[in-house]
Order: structure tokens, then sequence, then C-alpha cells
């Protein structure tokens, strides 16, 4: 089979690869310009992959199947020529999941994705069922395929991207864990979206388990076309499920029986949506029949991820935390709730057309002052400056030293940006390494 790869960054590149191992054509294909693409082309020229730079040309439809990168949108030009020539298009995700055996744990949702993803490979495999994370967070599936052992539980984290391009995904455990428009500009629309998000468990069978937020209103009205066993979470009402009561996590099964699985005061991550978070995971470990005491240990010891209100460091007394990934207003808005100190907020980046008045209730009960960078930081700071003492800086450690001048003990520096990195970094990943060594330079 001819196989065009759409994209050449880490997830084409592995699908490039999988699809050379399984014998077929492989032609690559990027419009990013040769001179930004050198460990590309060197990593194809080691396997002998034929590939094409600055532009798509017409060998990129001279195939039988073409596995889109994720980002990919429907607009573009190849994706709509093939649409007219009727040529299969599929994401990685997609092509991957073809051909892996491995049980799958898929994981979405506009927020706590990654958290969710690692804790529920944190609570597996500390039971001793051997789990990776693969997916949106960092590995391909497709680089998983035949590297490792059968029977290793594979927890995916997957974006509205990835899943938009699926057409027979079915993993054994699927998860939503909420949804807030997000990536409109790739979807059309926020339908679209949902719609993208919701299609983690369309191809599941009645073995299969899926485990949804009841809270969220486009998340807990189960479409009827679901075969998959639903399991609920919330933090508001009973359900069948997981559900908080009098301060403790409580397990209830199908026949309605209840346990209790452990005391909030004991988990290892902090606010209502970790909390959340943990509830999910804890459904889809019992999925694989780990035992209670098994979740309970490994909730209580989860220390969170990197950039995921990450803390960073203690200094005079003052906690500095790391959330660089909450690249939104919601994800923002999880973190401000979080804690009990005063909050010195850093704020700010590339807006996404943010609607702040949706944080206005959280900044007046919790945050002394606000630290505004990147380019929307005129936005921030006028919104609030009336309010609360608002700050404008040009650089990271700028805002570092500023909330260090505005912090005093007992409060919490808190870097939640609610906007995109890539005004100033690379990624979130970058912006949050430096502010983690803004703050350990102090």
């Amino acid at each position: 089979m001819r196989v065009t790869i759409l994209g050449a960054a880490k997830s084409g590149l592995a699908a490039a690869e999988l699809a050379r191992r399984n014998g077929e054509t492989v032609f690559v294909s990027d419009a990013k310009p040769l001179d930004k693409a050198a460990d590309a082309v060197a990593f194809l020229e080691a396997r002998d992959i034929p590939a094409e730079f600055g532009a798509h040309t017409d060998l990129a439809t001279k195939a039988d199947l073409i596995v889109v990168s994720p980002g990919v949108p429907p607009t573009n030009p190849v994706r709509l020529e093939a649409a007219r020539l009727g040529i299969e298009v599929i994401g990685e995700l997609e092509y991957a999941s073809r051909l892996i055996i491995n049980p799958i744990v898929a994981i979405t949702g506009t927020n706590g994705k990654t958290t969710t993803t690692v804790l529920t490979a944190h609570i597996l495999n500390e039971a001793g069922k051997p789990a990776v994370v693969a997916g949106n967070i960092g590995t391909p599936l497709s680089s998983l395929v035949g590297t490792v052992d059968p029977t290793t539980i594979i927890v995916a984290e997957c974006s509205s991207y990835q899943l938009d391009t699926t057409s027979t995904f079915r993993p054994h455990v699927s998860m939503l864990l909420n949804i807030t428009p997000d990536h409109l500009s790739y979807h059309g629309s926020f339908q679209q979206y949902v719609d993208a998000k919701w299609k983690i468990a369309e191809y599941q069978q009645s073995n299969d388990v899926v485990v949804l937020n009841a809270d969220d209103a486009h998340v807990a009205n189960a479409p009827s076309v679901l075969r998959g066993m639903v399991r609920f979470f919330s933090l508001l009402k009973e359900v069948d499920g997981a559900f908080v009561r009098g301060g403790e996590i409580i397990l209830r099964d199908q026949q309605h029986n209840e346990e209790i699985l452990m005391s909030l005061r004991r988990l290892g991550l902090p606010g209502a949506h970790n909390v959340a978070n943990s509830m999910a995971s804890a459904l889809a470990a019992r999925a694989f029949e780990v035992r209670n005491e098994n979740i309970r240990d490994s909730l209580a010891s989860f220390n969170g991820v990197e950039h995921r209100l990450e803390n960073v460091r203690v200094y005079k007394n003052v906690r500095y935390v790391n959330d660089s990934k909450a690249t939104n207003i919601n994800a923002a808005w999880f973190a401000l709730s979080s804690y009990d100190h005063p909050i010195v907020w850093i704020a700010g980046g590339r807006g996404d057309n943010n609607d702040y008045t949706t944080l206005d209730d959280l900044i007046s009960e919790n945050v002394k002052a606000i630290v505004c960078m990147g380019e929307d930081a005129d936005a921030i700071f006028n919104h609030w400056c009336t309010t609360k003492r608002c700050v404008k800086v040009l650089t990271m450690e700028e805002a570092v030293h500023a909330a260090a001048d505005l912090a005093r003990a007992e409060d919490v520096v808190l870097f939640s940006p609610a906007c995109k990195s890539f005004d100033m970094f690379a990624n979130f990943e970058e912006r949050g390494r430096v502010f983690k060594a803004s703050v350990n330079a102090l």
C-alpha cells in the first residue's frame, strides 16, 4: 500500500517509521522549509524514506492512504484534494491503533488530560499492572506498536485533533473529563469540537468502559449510541461510579453497592479538579480489577506532572507553583481555585480571544496582586488594574522578581498564564522551564 504521511513532526515521523516496518511504500510531505527540518530530514534519510519539504506537491496524493499529523486542519489543500479523489485520510492515532494489540485507556477533555493520564498509569504500575503513557503526552502511539509487551496497558492522552481523524479507534477504557470551547479555529465550531471529543467512545463495544464527568453538561448526557458500559464521576451528586460524600470518595458499582475509597485529605494533588481527575483515574483502574487499597495508596503518593500545578520551591516562606500548561481561561480557573492562601498571579501570553470576566469572582476572592506579561499583558492589566494591584513586565525573569516583591509569607506565587506560549516561547514546556529557572535563581 502507498502511504503518504502529512507532516514530519514527532507523530508523523513515528507513523512513517511504523508504515515502513509494516512493509508499506511510504512518502512524507511537509510544508515546513527544508532549512528548518534538519532533524526530520536526517531521520527519514537514515530509514531511506523519501520526502518533500517546503511545499506539498502532487506526489502527496499519489497514495492509497494519507496519515495526517495532529493539527493539520481539514482545510489543508492535500486533505481537500484527497477527499476529492476518494483517498482515505486518517490520523496517526487511528493508524497506530489498527496495528496495536495492547489494551488502551484513552483520555480526553479540554483540561486535565495530562495529569489524569500520568495518574492512571501510576495507579496501574503501582498495582503491578505494567502501563506506559503515550499519545498527545509525548510518545506517539505508533512508536509503541510491536515494541512493548502485548500485555502492557497503554494510557493514551488524546487531543481533539487526534480524535477528529479516527474512524475505528476502540480503546478498552475511554474517558471524557470535560468540554469547554478550545481549538475552534481548527474545528470550525464548538459543536464540531464536541463531536470530535465524543469520537473517543464511538467505536467501543459492550465489554468496554466509558468514564464520564456527570458535572459537565456536554459530557453528562451520554448519547444513546454509546455501547460501552458508562461509569460516572461527580463532585456534586451521587452517581454510579465515583462521587464525594462527607469529605470522602465513594465508589458505587452497578448493583449500587458502596465502598469508601479514601478521605479527600489523603489525596496527593490539590484542588477540586484534581479530586475529579483522581476519581476518573480510579474508575479506569477498577476496569482492570485494581484493588481499592492499591488505588488509595497510589492516589496518596502521586505528586503531579511537570508544568501542571508543579511545586517548584518555597522561598522566604512563599510557595512558587508552575502551571505553564494552563494555556486557556478554564485551566487557569482550576488553578486559581486550588489554594487557600493569598495568590500573586503571573498571567499572560498569546490570548485566544480570552474572556477574563469569567475569572472575576475568583480573582476578587483569592488573588492579592497580578503580574501581567506577554501579548495579553495590556488586556489583563486593563481588566483588573482598578480592583487589584497590577504590574506589567517584559520578561519571565522580571515577572518572577515582581511577584517575589509583592508576595509575603504564606502567599502562593502562581504562574498559570491562561494564554498560549507562542508569543515568547516555543511551547508551554519551554515557558515552564524558564519560569522554574527564574524561581530557582532567586
